[in-house]
């Protein structure tokens, strides 16, 4: 079966065109700065040359067009037309209580969707819009829906409730959810096997850095405990997002302010984070170029950020009595050497001792090892595979629902 994984995050689009066969990937790529300056494509089909095109992309509609026109294109494309894809597998961010699994994508289902996007204001609107360019030039295709959220289902009441009234939990469904659940899952299992220990006795932190960033506690290939919460916005500081805030400060700011609920959510979803802080970019590329000029915002918001993952770490080895790795993946974490050397930098007492010679010259987005041979906690950078999770649930639940696609 081939299968199109469209992987949209907030402000970036992998996609990859794989035949579930053989897990063979035909072709894939990336779409960057969505919504940014300088928006790119880039596209790689298998055996072929990496072709980049600059053009501007306003969304993630124009950004899904750009990626099928790519897998068509006369000499360059793979495929003929988009009858030869048989089935597209989405990236949803927010699935809720609702949605504990991958599911078939249907009219009623993207209504449920539609009503999680409250929760993920950044990013079920962007999953629902590459959903609806793909149903409109492929009406007949199957597609399945991958919840970021269902890998979290396996954290305890102790951790996924908060301090409130419980029937803030019962009748409205106040909960930590969780999120980057198919590529904290990915690493993790990844990790298991570097370490060449059974996925049932270990106790890895994987730290999924990126425009989006999220840290989880994964114990016995389970997740137990992870930084964001009810909604996307919780955790360490992201791109946009302010992360971590004493509550209080909302109300405050909407009295302050005379503030709506909608414009304190735009403060603290598209204001904040990294971006707010420095007053340079969401990018951590253009905030490493900003701190080469002695930027000090800047270089406050690389300090804050860094320092906040380097506390969660800590606070899950707590949590699992213990870490035997610890994985660093997505954009920052595969190829931002000065973000992992700042937060690995004195934890000498947990067991991790960094080469750091290693980790300012191995290569970007590589599988390696940036810890010493002594450490007896090892650092991983591994490439997160979001696409293959993804492939994999669709190619199962396309097959299983559609007769002949098995």
């Amino acid at each position: 079966m081939k299968v199109l994984v469209i992987n949209a995050g907030s402000s970036s689009l992998k996609y990859q065109l794989v035949d579930t066969a053989n897990e063979d990937v035909i072709a894939k790529g990336l779409c960057e700065r969505i919504g940014i300056a300088n928006s790119k494509l880039v596209y790689k089909p298998k055996g072929g040359e990496t072709r980049e095109i600059l053009k501007d992309m306003q969304n993630h509609t124009d950004a899904i067009r750009m990626v099928l026109d790519a897998l068509v294109a006369p000499g360059t494309g793979v495929i003929s037309d988009m009858a030869d894809i048989d089935a597209v597998g989405h990236r949803l961010v927010h699935g809720g209580e609702s949605f504990t699994h991958s599911a078939l994508i249907t009219d009623a289902m993207l209504k449920m969707v539609e009503e999680l996007c409250e929760l993920a204001p950044l990013h079920n609107p962007a999953n629902l819009m590459g959903i609806r360019a793909c149903k409109e030039t492929m009406p007949n295709t199957p597609m399945v829906g991958v919840f970021d959220t269902a890998f979290h289902q396996s954290m305890p009441r102790k951790a996924f409730l908060y301090g409130l009234p419980y029937e803030a939990y019962t009748d409205m469904k106040i909960r930590r959810y969780g999120f980057h659940g198919t590529s904290h899952l990915y690493v993790s299992r990844r990790a298991a096997k570097l370490l060449n220990k059974p996925l049932e006795e270990t106790k890895i932190i994987t730290c999924h850095l990126g425009n989006g960033s999220s840290i989880t506690a994964v114990k016995g290939g389970k997740s137990v405990d992870t930084t964001m919460g009810f909604t996307p916005i919780e955790g360490v500081p992201l791109g946009t997002r302010c992360g971590d805030i004493d509550p209080a400060i909302v109300t405050y700011l909407m009295d302050k302010n005379a503030w709506s609920t909608g414009d304190v959510n735009a403060y603290m979803n598209k204001l904040s984070g990294v971006y707010g802080v420095s007053g340079v970019s969401s990018d951590f590329r253009d905030l490493s170029e900003a701190r080469a000029r002695g930027n000090d915002r800047a270089d406050a918001a690389f300090e804050i950020f860094c320092y906040k993952v380097k506390r969660y770490i800590g606070a899950y080895a707590a949590a699992m009595n213990g870490v035997d790795a610890v994985v660093f993946t997505a954009g920052i974490g595969e190829h931002d050497r000065e973000v992992r050397e700042a937060v690995l930098e004195d934890m000498e007492y947990l067991g991790i001792n960094l080469d750091r010679a290693y980790n300012k010259t191995c290569p970007g987005g590589r599988e390696v090892t940036i810890t010493t041979p002594a450490s007896r906690v090892k650092a991983f950078v591994i490439p997160t595979d979001e696409e293959m999770v993804i492939a994999r649930d669709t190619a199962r639940i396309a097959g299983e629902s559609i007769p002949g696609l098995a």
